[in-house]
């Protein structure tokens, strides 16, 4: 009788199965129909005759109907043996759009349906599943939440139509911590563990969530198959390159996102003292007439007051218009894109970036 065993490779080897990439190539490929089947009625709480037993991979581009039409990629898309449509997307950074992203998708996907002649009530459940690897709801410290459409009143349900989750790994993972969850009881659980082993945005490998999984793995089958094919994944060169590539232009687009958070918050600090100046201009020259008229030296108060508050705009706008410039050189920022953003001429940007090299 052969003995099972488990394959092992280097913790650091692990792909981080949040990145959309190593996500589609092990729940969104034919070959491993199976772990993708066990991992949606995990999700989904779905056993006996109600569990998925079967699913078809769809075509996951909508949008280009029309001109204008915003084409859309989904991260997985699979249709049931009860033709029940369910979406899966991995989502590693925030970009803010999460509700209305999700709500969008899920009206595509849920009207795809509909041909020409086709009566309304042919239209079958559309689910979407949202992984995240960030907090949502500060309403709830759970980190499943599930959304339908219910009476505000009576919360009853009007049709199950639509279903949408959100899973919430941030919170998963402290809720594990703190022993809150029974691994060898909570089926999802098992699987949230594999994705929440690796975090390569904080460049961090849960040992502790490894050696459950490894305990896990060796009396349950499909988390066995699950953990091997993760291994041969991460150990494919051509994949691993692929995955860092994706890797790199995520990270990259989160830091071009932080820098335009940046440079508006550093607008509106400009703005604000703009408007504080020109507030203080007209205290100071209304506090000065009154001062002149009351010593007969209206005039010479009015020029200072002018000549002092025209240099400190100068002055203020100038060091901080620097600042700015001084932080997107180190972001590689091109010297026109910055000279459009500061105000600041080429010369002056490259001499800075001379003086900074």
């Amino acid at each position: 009788m052969s003995v099972k065993t488990l394959r092992k490779i280097p913790l650091e080897r692990f792909v981080d199965l949040k990145v959309d990439y190593a996500f589609k190539q092990f729940f969104g490929t034919e070959q491993n129909k199976n772990i993708t089947v066990a991992f949606l009625n995990a999700i989904l709480d779905r056993t006996g005759r109600n569990a998925v037993n079967e699913i078809s991979f769809m075509r996951q581009e909508f949008g280009n109907e029309h001109v204008d039409d915003k084409q859309s990629r989904l991260d997985i898309l699979v249709k049931t043996q009860e033709d029940l449509f369910i979406n899966v997307e991995i989502q590693l950074t925030n970009e803010y759009d999460m509700m209305k992203r999700t709500l969008y998708y899920w009206s595509r996907i849920y009207t795809s349906q509909l041909r020409k002649g086709m009566g309304y009530h042919k239209l079958r459940p559309t689910i979407t599943v949202n992984i995240c690897n960030f907090s949502l709801f500060e309403q709830t410290e759970d980190y499943h939440s599930i959304f339908q459409l219910y009476d505000n009143q009576g919360k009853f349900k009007m049709d199950d139509v639509l279903e949408i989750h959100f899973i919430d790994m941030n919170k998963f993972i402290k809720q594990w911590y703190a022993k809150q969850l029974n691994s060898w009881e909570n089926v999802l659980a098992k699987w949230l563990m594999l994705l929440g082993m690796v975090d390569v945005r904080k460049e961090k490998v849960y040992e502790e969530i490894y050696l459950e999984l490894e305990a896990l793995a060796m009396k349950d089958e499909e988390l066995f198959n699950a953990f091997n094919v993760w291994q041969d994944l991460s150990q494919s060169p051509e994949d691993y390159y692929a995955y860092q590539s994706r890797l790199k232009y995520i990270l990259d687009e989160a830091a071009k996102l932080e820098d335009t958070k940046h440079i508006a918050e550093q607008e509106g600090l400009l703005k604000g003292l703009e408007r504080g100046i020109e507030q203080g201009l007209k205290q100071g020259i209304e506090k000065g007439i009154e001062k002149g008229i009351e010593q007969g030296i209206e005039q010479g108060i009015e020029q200072g007051i002018e000549q002092g508050i025209e240099q400190g705009i100068k002055h203020g706008e100038k060091k901080m218009q620097t600042e700015i410039a001084l932080k997107l050189l180190k972001r590689n920022t091109d010297i026109e894109t910055i000279a459009e953003l500061t105000e600041l001429t080429v010369t002056e940007i490259e001499q800075l970036k001379g003086l900074h090299d």
